[in-house]
């Protein structure tokens, strides 16, 4: 029932809900409404998270691998809509308590049959609209950065590690990424949930890009994952002041989450070589919408360079058809 984003021709798991990357989504233009109220699942699928939890509590207990457990979010509804007289995008996004087990208990068991007979995604998300699905099948909000280096021009794909959970594992992905987590992201002040806050810390975080260094954040754009029911915010970050040599060197020096990697791809950052990347590596080895986000980041600098005309977008679908058809695509 939803499209799919589709770049050197292949259409990619990803629906592309908000956003076509000519403009950013002003921070003041994104509410996001938190309610303290725990998701609640129907009594069969309840039995399922408190068989993960207590499989995980057993791993822990002797001392195997184990995933923790922390508080989430879980999504109610995502609404877009436009300002009066500018027409420019206001999100408004409502959230809920959730936890990380409470995302496995859905990501996990998609396709695991129910008593009904069904599967969680032919009832909820190929027998229904998905974006309409219920609160405790959204138990996870991704936030997805496309990093450049503004020294020496590159676009950073970073392959998440086999150790990270999940079928995203040994995939490449975005430049860096966070799931909204309350330990973090919810300020204790009272004050809302700041979706480019959690790209800041993303970057930090995953790519050792401190605060004090200058970075330009836009938000560009809202994306769900028609494969494994996560939805995601598109992020574009341009760091000025730092390159290839310098990130690298600062990774080996440490990264708080460096364990969620474990390779990195700099590429010129113009439309055909980075469209190049997407295509010479095979399709099974992206995630469903880190294509999107790298197309969606690509046309924001085409729009740039075009002084702000939206017709720089064009440049880009020219530097695919050139991309496909030097491949025979």
């Amino acid at each position: 029932m939803r499209d799919r984003f589709t770049v050197v021709g292949r259409a990619t798991g990803c629906h592309l809900f908000e956003g076509d990357g000519t403009r950013p989504i002003d921070e003041e233009n994104v509410h996001v409404k938190y309610t303290p109220k725990r998701v609640q699942f129907p009594e069969e699928i309840a039995a399922w998270r408190r068989a993960i939890e207590a499989e995980e509590e057993r791993k822990e207990a002797g001392g195997l691998p184990h995933r923790w457990n922390n508080a989430r979010f879980a999504v109610e509804r995502v609404v877009v809509t436009r300002t009066h007289l500018a027409e420019e995008p206001v999100v408004s996004l409502t959230m809920r308590d959730a936890d990380y087990f409470d995302f496995l208990t859905t990501s996990l068991n998609l396709d695991r049959r129910q008593r009904n007979g069904l599967t969680l995604r032919e009832q909820y998300l190929e027998g229904e609209d998905p974006v309409d699905a219920p609160s405790w099948m959204n138990c996870s909000f991704g936030v997805n950065v496309a990093l450049e280096t503004g020294r020496d021009g590159k676009m950073l794909f970073s392959r998440r590690s086999a150790q990270v959970a999940g079928p995203n594992s040994a995939r490449w992905n975005s430049s860096a990424n966070e799931g909204l987590a309350q330990q973090h992201d919810l300020p204790r002040d009272g004050s809302p949930v700041s979706l480019h806050a959690v790209a800041r810390r993303a970057v930090f975080e995953e790519l050792a890009v401190h605060d004090g260094d200058r970075a330009e954040v836009e938000l560009l754009g809202f994306g769900l994952d028609l494969v494994n029911h996560q939805w995601a915010a598109f992020f574009r970050a341009v760091v000025p002041e730092l390159d290839e040599p310098t990130l690298r060197l600062r990774w080996t020096r440490g990264v708080t989450d460096k364990w969620e990697h474990d390779r990195f791809e700099f590429v010129d950052a113009d439309p055909e070589s980075v469209l190049g990347f997407i295509a010479d590596e095979p399709e099974e080895r992206w995630t469903p919408c880190a294509p999107a986000l790298f197309y969606l980041a690509l046309v924001r600098g085409a729009v740039e360079r075009a002084g702000g005309d939206p017709a720089g977008r064009v440049a880009v679908e020219r530097a695919e058809q050139k991309v496909m058809s030097d491949r025979g695509l």
